[in-house]
C-alpha cells in the first residue's frame, strides 16, 4: 500500500498476565482514587469475580460501590439508571469489570456524569466539552476489545438501533489483561466472543481508514486469535491458549481504534436489533460472506489463504450457526429495512467497497 500518513497517541497503560487482576489496588493508589464505581454485570459478579476486586479496594480502604443492573446489550435507559444510581455517590473514578458490556456501560456512565445530557448527545467522536473521570478496565471476556478503544456502543431503548459514542477521555487510563478472568466464562461466551474479536482483526485490516499501524495490529491479532480460538473451545483450561486470546482481542481492539469496522458490522446490527440475533452469532454467520463480496483477495492474503473458507470452518468448530436460518431468522420479511439500517451504520461507511441498499441485501441473502 501506498505511504498513509497518521498520528498515534497511546492513551492505556497495559498490565497483561495470569493474576494481573491483583493488581488493581496498586494500580488505583498510584492514580489517586479514593471513591470507584466498579461496573461489572450479573454474571462476572455470579463468577465471583466482582467480590474480590471489591475486596481488594476495601483493605485498602478505598470507598467502592458496585453497579450492575444492566445486560448483553446495553442500552440508554440502563445507562440512566448507572448515572442515577452513581451520582450521589460523589466518586471519582470508574471500573469496568467484565465483557464488553460492562467497559460500554463504564464510558457511558462517565459520559452523563461528568458532561450530562443524554447518549445521543455524544454519538460521534470528540462530544465531551468536560473531563471524564478516569477508568481501568478489566475484560473477563476476549471478544470486544473495548478497553482499547475510546468509544462505546449503546442501543437506543426505542428503536434498539446502536449509537457509537468515542471521545478521547472515554479511553481508560489502565488496562489489566488476566487470562484468568476468562476461565469463568460459559464455553458459548469464549466462542462467541472469541469469534467477533477474530472479525474485528479481518475487517479493521481492510477499512478505508487503515493505516501501516492499524494493520500491523490486525494482522498479529488474526495470527493469535486464528491459531487459538479451536484451542480454547477444545481445551477450556489451556493457559497459554487463553493467554494468545486476550491479548488478539486487545490488539484487534488497538486496530479498530485507528482503523474502524465494516459491513460485517453494519450488518450485524440489524440482525440483533429486528431478529434477536446474538451479536457473536450474527458476526459468524456474515463475515465469511462479507470478506467474498469485498472483493479483495490479494489483500486477505496477507491474513491466510482461503480465508472464507476458514472463517466459515473456524465458525462451525466453535459450534456457532452457520447461516441465518440456523441463527433463528425463520424469513426474509425484514431483510429490506435492515438493509436501509445497515447503510446508515457508521461501520459500514469505513468499508472497502462501499455498502449500499443492494449489497447489503446479497450480503444477507448469501447468509440466509
Amino acid at each position: 500500500m501506498s505511504v498513509v500518513p497518521f498520528d498515534y497517541l497511546p492513551r492505556t497503560t497495559v498490565l497483561y498476565g495470569p493474576g494481573m487482576l491483583g493488581r488493581l489496588g496498586n494500580v488505583i493508589q498510584a492514580h489517586g482514587m479514593k471513591r470507584v464505581l466498579i461496573v461489572s454485570d450479573p454474571g462476572v459478579a455470579k463468577a465471583g469475580i466482582t467480590a474480590r476486586a471489591v475486596k481488594m479496594l476495601w483493605d485498602l480502604k478505598i470507598e467502592t460501590f458496585v453497579f450492575q443492573d444492566f445486560g448483553p446489550n446495553p442500552d440508554t435507559d440502563m445507562v440512566r439508571r448507572g448515572h442515577d444510581y452513581a451520582w450521589p455517590l460523589m466518586i471519582d473514578s470508574i471500573v469496568g469489570l467484565g465483557g464488553g458490556s460492562s467497559m460500554d456501560m463504564a464510558k457511558a456512565i462517565n459520559f452523563l456524569l461528568t458532561n450530562g445530557g443524554e447518549m445521543k448527545d455524544y454519538k460521534g467522536h470528540g462530544k465531551a466539552t468536560r473531563p471524564m473521570y478516569p477508568m481501568i478496565g478489566i475484560p473477563t471476556t476476549a471478544g470486544t476489545g473495548s478497553e482499547a478503544q475510546s468509544y462505546c456502543i449503546i442501543s437506543d431503548a426505542e428503536t434498539h438501533m446502536k449509537m457509537a459514542c468515542g471521545d478521547a477521555g472515554a479511553a481508560f487510563r489502565v488496562a489489566i489483561l488476566d487470562p484468568e478472568l476468562t476461565l469463568t466464562q460459559p464455553a458459548s461466551v469464549t466462542a462467541a466472543a472469541g469469534y467477533d474479536a477474530l472479525s474485528h482483526a479481518v475487517e479493521s485490516f481492510v477499512t478505508t481508514k487503515r493505516t501501516p499501524w492499524s494493520q500491523m495490529l490486525a494482522r498479529e491479532a488474526f495470527r493469535l486469535l486464528d491459531g487459538n480460538l479451536e484451542k480454547v473451545v477444545k481445551e477450556p483450561s489451556n493457559m497459554e491458549a487463553r493467554g494468545a486470546m486476550m491479548l488478539g482481542a486487545h490488539f484487534a481492539g488497538m486496530a479498530i481504534e485507528g482503523s474502524m469496522l465494516g459491513a460485517t458490522h453494519a450488518c450485524a446490527n440489524p440482525l440483533t436489533a429486528h431478529y434477536g440475533v446474538a451479536h457473536g452469532e450474527a458476526i459468524a454467520v456474515l463475515l465469511q460472506h462479507v470478506v467474498r463480496w469485498n472483493r479483495l483477495h490479494k489483500e486477505y492474503l496477507q491474513l491466510r489463504a482461503y480465508l472464507p473458507e476458514r472463517l466459515r470452518d473456524l465458525a462451525k468448530a466453535a459450534g456457532l450457526p452457520g447461516s441465518l436460518q440456523e441463527a433463528g431468522v425463520k424469513d426474509q420479511t425484514l431483510f429490506e429495512t435492515m438493509a436501509a439500517e445497515a447503510t446508515e451504520q457508521w461501520t459500514g461507511k469505513h468499508n472497502p467497497r462501499a455498502l449500499d441498499h443492494a449489497g447489503a441485501m446479497e450480503i444477507y441473502q448469501c447468509a440466509y
